[in-house]
């Protein structure tokens, strides 16, 4: 079943699509701090990354297209 509009995209889709363009530095480098801390894992080990990952998804996701 087509959507009416190929231009509207669920609000799940919109998030994939931001966490893969829209906020790729911020993703790469929350992920590449999981990567250098997992061994030694502590509470808010990446917080500062994590925030700022999510701060950048929600703007993201409140601009409309």
């Amino acid at each position: 079943m087509q959507p009416s509009s190929t231009t509207s995209l669920t609000p799940l889709r919109r998030l994939a699509v931001h966490s893969t363009t829209t906020c790729a530095s911020q993703a790469s480098a929350y992920g590449k701090c999981i990567l250098a801390t997992y061994t030694d894992t502590r509470k808010d080990a990446c917080k500062e990354e994590f925030a700022k990952f999510g701060a950048c998804l929600r703007e993201a996701m409140k601009r409309k297209w």
